[in-house]
């Protein structure tokens, strides 16, 4: 894209000229140097543009341009646009709206406020629409409707992954109630797509607002977001008009949707390019599993003189390994996705994707962390139902792309706070219960340390449980057992031995599948043997079930629990 088309001034979504504000975040007047809004360096053209229109001094974002964000995603050369003649009807005969259409076409060389087609992702194929707030604030009429719901049909019937890059003022004033069908038409669109096992991207760059962020914006198998990107339905604007109330600091930014669980990540514009080849690599990958050989695992002896008391403070153990440190060791391409897509992203559960023996698999584990900031942080351990939520929206995206789902078990129980009851604990783990039963994916699930009643059950309705030698399996913590049948909890001790809570109980009651053999005192310096283990019987297990179709594997799993 030539210079001369950097540095315009901003369209605004009845496609008026504004002069740049403050709290419209950044923009990109015309001249050859900028001024950054946040900062307020001026800063060179030409190094804005090398940086990708990211103030080299404090790191603030400026919006790109639809070629420009093309141009640093795609390979040289590799971009072939579609649908670019399309033209708006008027439908509801607005005065001087398509005199403004030829103006703005005239002023950006652009035919819409949305460019769509297919390029290579470092040689990764893949359809791409980038929005463009050039052009009336990228406001979504029937053409850019039209444009993105071609796009995804196109991508459904040639079998490849979408990427959308949003950046909207919402539906389009001067086609009213047209503009809204856009909605609708875009989301159907995509359901055809996602029914066809297809992976479809969102990145949401500032602003992502209205209608777009009410459809398509938010429809995304994965939901990526740049830094500080103002994201909403309502604008802040409107929202303290009408609720008389000021709002808090970071409201609607990209940071505060990941915090209440509707991004998977955030990404920078440097990182953008290798994250979504990530995606794809990971995406593509649907081939036979390759089995690895392991070579013979000498296991440490059992230490047969510890109680079960013995094993539950052993469980508790503060130099115990974490799921955090399992994942590292097995699947050291893991990539993390965050939220729940309602409420809040639960660190008490991780989850994402990686490779294991050259195939995508699902991860989740339930995560206390290593030390006492990250026991806080993650609510030692205890998820809330935005945990267990963001656990089944993991797993069912795995079923629609056909991925194993591993899971890593660890924790005292769900947390019975006042928020966890409003926002409904029961409902959670009971839809987790009624969903991981007719999975149509191989699940297994590893108890690594303690598994308490249905806040591990939640994510160990499995084809196989595993659990750690030394690890506890329970209906709840034997002082709580102690405390409700003795009304004494100091007779927790006693309570371990009657609960028969070991792996060696959960094995001889066919609760389980398989002890993993402990080295003493099992740290992160000796946990070898044990990932060794893990990593020989995941390939075995993932080998066994490759042959079995999703209803003979819902089928099996039903049978399992059956018997019980």
């Amino acid at each position: 894209m030539e210079l001369r088309y950097l540095f315009k001034k901003t369209q605004s979504a009845s496609g008026g000229t504004e002069t740049p504000r403050e709290d419209q975040g950044p923009q990109t007047p015309q001249g050859l140097f900028h001024k950054c809004t946040k900062c307020g360096e001026t800063i060179f053209s030409e190094e804005l543009k090398r940086n990708l229109f990211v103030c080299p001094q404090c790191g603030n974002y400026f919006r790109m341009y639809a070629g420009t964000r093309i141009d640093s995603i795609l390979d040289d050369g590799s971009f072939e646009e579609w649908n670019s003649d399309l033209q708006e009807s008027n439908p509801l005969g607005t005065p001087g709206y398509e005199d403004k259409l030829a103006r703005l076409r005239d002023k950006t060389s652009l035919d819409e406020a949305v460019v769509t087609g297919k390029g290579l992702v470092n040689g990764h194929p893949t359809c791409i629409g980038v929005m463009d707030c050039r052009f009336m604030m990228a406001s979504m009429g029937s053409v850019v409707g039209e444009k993105i719901t071609r796009m995804f049909e196109r991508a459904t019937e040639d079998k490849m992954p979408v990427i959308i890059f949003t950046a909207s003022g919402g539906a389009r004033m001067q086609e009213g109630i047209i503009s809204l069908m856009q909605m609708a038409k875009t989301s159907a669109a995509i359901k055809k797509h996602s029914d066809a096992g297809l992976l479809y991207v969102t990145v949401l760059t500032d602003p992502t607002t209205g209608g777009v962020t009410a459809s398509f914006a938010m429809l995304g198998d994965i939901i990526l977001a740049e830094p500080g990107a103002l994201i909403g339905f309502a604008g802040p604007r409107v929202i303290e008009q009408t609720i008389g109330q000021k709002l808090p600091e970071g409201f609607q930014r990209a940071e505060f949707l990941r915090d209440h669980g509707f991004v998977d990540d955030i990404v920078t514009r440097t990182d953008m390019k290798d994250y979504l080849t990530d995606i794809l690599k990971f995406h593509e990958n649907k081939g036979k599993f390759k089995s690895e050989k392991v070579e013979k695992i000498k296991l440490p002896k059992s230490n047969t003189k510890l109680t079960p008391w013995d094993k539950v403070m052993i469980s508790r153990g503060k130099d115990r390994p974490v799921a955090e440190d399992y994942i590292k060791q097995l699947f050291p391409d893991f990539l993390e996705f965050h939220g729940d897509r309602a409420v809040k992203d639960d660190k008490a559960v991780m989850g994402g994707i990686a490779t294991f023996a050259g195939k995508t698999v699902t991860v989740i584990a339930e995560s206390k962390g290593h030390d006492t900031k990250e026991n806080i942080e993650r609510n030692f351990g205890m998820p809330s139902p935005d945990g267990y939520r963001k656990a089944l929206r993991l797993m069912r995206q795995a079923e629609k792309f056909g991925r194993p789902v591993i899971c890593f078990v660890d924790t005292p129980g769900a947390y019975c706070g006042l928020e966890a009851e409003e926002r409904g604990q029961g409902e959670a783990i009971a839809r987790n219960l009624y969903e991981m039963s007719s999975l149509k994916v191989p699940v297994l699930s590893v108890i690594i340390s303690e598994a308490g009643s249905g806040g591990a059950l939640a994510v160990a309705v499995s084809d196989e449980v595993w659990m750690l030698e030394n690890a506890i399996y329970a209906i709840l913590s034997p002082e709580g057992y102690a405390s409700i049948l003795w009304k004494d909890s100091k007779r927790a001790s006693e309570a371990a031995a009657e609960m028969k809570l070991t792996a060696d109980d959960m094995k001889d009651n066919k609760i389980i599948d398989k002890i993993i053999a402990e080295p003493e005192n099992l740290c992160e310096n000796n946990m070898e043997v044990v990932v060794a283990q893990l990593r020989d019987g995941i390939s075995k297990f993932i080998g066994d079930n490759e042959g079995f179709d999703g209803e003979e594997l819902a089928k099996k799993r039903y049978e399992r629990y059956r018997r019980y």
